[in-house]
């Protein structure tokens, strides 16, 4: 066994080195696409993109972007280097050395992990799985996926085995869609594997695109993603509270994080919102929520953090009932109301979890009209948790049509809006997100 194993990892880092190894990425969404790009063109490696949904092939071959933050350039560049290549043929898994898989881990509706995707894309590797190929799972999720879950299926659909005829690893992403800052390539890369020639496969393979940390097994590099978004939810969840808390002392708790955030060590600033979205921390903590209970432990902070994170979309609409209600003496109940901003950060044009999609659906239970201004989507595509805001259309930033609306909320603060309009023309402005702190105005309240 060790014999083979060796043999499989000296040709590996070999091939690594002469950059012949070929990568495979599955899914290519915000996570794989980023990642393929990396390997192309800082590891100089040849890839192969795998993905189930054609249109995102089809756009892909024809160099364009379905992600804003990566521009068409970007693509075109990599389809010219000669070293791209993407299909949703999966009858060419085996034509990839490595094959990472970067899919959806959700959660279901009773905040357990839900690992379908990553299950159904492993039965679907192991019908192609051969001998030397590894498979890296990227995917977040909780300590044992990749032992407990991914080997099991991938030795019963392919009839190998595992650390013997194919090997392992884990290697959480760490994407921040559209922050310009860090880049793949900028981030560093943890890497775990249950065998030194496993890890000493994967550790060449990711130190072509970036510098790598390796750790001792697979179980702790999958709760390295989880201890890095635990810290966010309970810190953007502290200073949420303290916003709350603060108010009702008559302090902006956004001049208390300035001040606090200028102590050169021992503070990091976290800041305060309408919620959490995104694919991580709303939903990675809970992966570990749900593991612990198989030890006999509770994870309490994350629960109570998870419960007051998901309060705070109805303490936003309270507050914009409040607002109507002391500017202009109207109620929600058949009010207008301009929600700004659909993703769930700024900058981008990602809607998952997003907090926006919430807001909708609860000015709307209490009897509102509600539009949305988004700068970066025109349109807002279906999701499977929001059905009804699908279709919904961007309206556009106008001194007549912000004169239309009853009220304005500020659930993202993209750049790219025209704040001195809102504040020139909207009756009142709700601000979860401090992005009109230069601007002084009597119809301007804070949430």
């Amino acid at each position: 066994m060790t014999h083979t194993l060796t043999e499989m990892s000296n040709d590996w880092v070999h091939r690594v080195q002469n950059r012949k190894l070929v990568v495979g990425v599955v899914g290519l969404g915000y996570v794989g696409l980023p990642l393929s790009e990396a390997f192309v063109k800082k590891g100089g490696l040849k890839v192969i993109g795998y993905d189930v949904d054609q249109s995102k092939i089809d756009s892909l071959k024809a160099g364009s972007s379905y992600i804003r933050h990566i521009p068409d350039d970007r693509i075109a560049l990599m389809l010219a280097s000669g070293r791209f290549d993407a299909t949703s043929d999966m009858s060419r898994l085996p034509e990839a050395d490595a094959l990472l898989i970067c899919v959806p881990t959700p959660l279901n509706q009773y905040r357990e992990p839900d690992l379908t995707i990553v299950e159904k894309t492993c039965e679907m590797i192991g019908k192609y799985l051969r001998r030397g190929q590894m498979v890296v799972l990227e995917s977040t999720t909780y300590p044992g996926t990749s032992s407990e879950v991914m080997v099991p299926i991938l030795e019963r659909v392919s009839g190998l085995k595992a650390h013997v005829d194919f090997a392992i690893a884990y290697s959480p992403e760490r994407e921040d869609p559209g922050n310009i800052q860090f880049d793949t390539s900028k981030i560093p890369k943890v890497v775990g594997a249950d065998t030194e020639a496993e890890r000493d496969m994967a550790l060449s393979m990711y130190a072509t695109i970036t510098q790598t940390v390796p750790v001792s097994d697979l179980k702790t590099a999958e709760a390295v993603k989880l201890m890095e978004n635990i810290f966010r939810l309970i810190n953007i969840a502290a200073v949420n509270e303290l916003k709350t808390v603060f108010a009702g002392m008559g302090i902006d708790v956004w001049e208390v994080i300035e001040a606090a955030r200028t102590k050169p060590f021992g503070f990091m600033p976290f800041y305060p919102g309408p919620g959490i979205g995104g694919h991580c921390i709303p939903i990675d903590p809970f992966y570990l929520t749900w593991k612990a209970r198989e030890y006999g432990e509770t994870t309490r902070f994350i629960e109570l953090a998870g419960d007051v994170m998901s309060r705070l979309p109805r303490l936003v609409v309270e507050s914009v009932a409040r607002a109507m209600s002391d500017k202009s003496g109207r109620a929600i109940n058949g009010s207008r109301v301009l929600l700004v901003g659909l993703a769930y950060k700024k900058d981008i044009d990602d809607m998952r979890e997003s907090p926006s999609l919430v807001l909708i659906d609860l000015l709307r239970e209490r009897g509102a009209h509600v539009d949305y201004h988004d700068p970066h989507i025109p349109v807002a595509p279906h999701t499977h948790e929001h059905p009804e805001v699908a279709g919904m259309v961007s309206v556009p930033v106008t001194a007549h049509t912000i004169a239309s609306y009853d009220a304005v909320l500020i659930a993202t603060d993209h750049s790219a809006v025209d704040y001195g309009t809102l504040v020139d023309n909207a009756k009142v402005i709700v601000d979860t997100r401090n992005a009109l702190a230069k601007f002084t105005s009597d119809n301007i309240v804070k949430a």
